[in-house]
């Protein structure tokens, strides 16, 4: 079995801002260099074959190219029991356009449909059992964080191997959006 998801990379200059973040939270298992990225879907643990369909179905998907925006900072659960620190993507059509193309893609492969809402995000750091006085401090010094907009040219299906000290990605496949 191969756990697969679907994500965009980030530019260097990009990770190079989000890591510079890491820090103030104690206990956060914050993500390295090689775990930042956007996902667009998630596929979970699928057989080979079904992997060979996976792959086969996302290079058919012919979109333009798009921008991405980071703005803002927030967590998943609530906040004396977060588990997840992100940074959020700016409202974006063309983005959720992309995603809706992936889901329709992997649906067509027997892939069972997403039933979460999709809410783009970078994950920054998984959060165990944070102080939720130095969580609310980050969150405010950080509530304005901006990225400048990059171009996403193509995206990737990345595997991911799950180990105790955090996920390894290996990119499976990377496939280019028009223009």
């Amino acid at each position: 079995m191969t756990r697969l998801f679907v994500g965009i990379e980030l530019p260097d200059d990009v990770k190079a801002t989000l890591l510079r973040l890491e820090t103030g939270i104690p206990g956060a298992r914050w993500q390295t260099s090689d775990q930042l990225h956007l996902t667009v879907r998630f596929v979970g643990d699928v057989d080979g074959p079904t992997a060979e369909d996976v792959a086969s179905a996302l290079d058919t998907i012919e979109e333009p190219g798009f921008e991405i925006e980071i703005t803002g900072i927030g967590v998943f659960g609530p906040l004396k029991r977060a588990h997840t620190l992100w940074a959020g993507i700016r409202d974006n059509p063309a983005l959720v356009h992309f995603q809706e193309k992936v889901e329709s893609a992997l649906v067509r492969t027997g892939l069972k449909p997403e039933t979460r809402k999709y809410h783009p995000h970078i994950t920054l750091a998984r959060l165990g059992n944070p102080s939720k006085s130095r969580l609310q401090d980050f969150l405010q010094a950080h509530d304005g964080l901006r990225v400048p907009p990059f171009p996403v040219d193509h995206f990737t299906l990345f595997s991911s191997f799950l180990t105790n000290k955090g996920s390894i990605y290996t990119v499976e496949e990377t496939y280019p959006l028009a223009g």
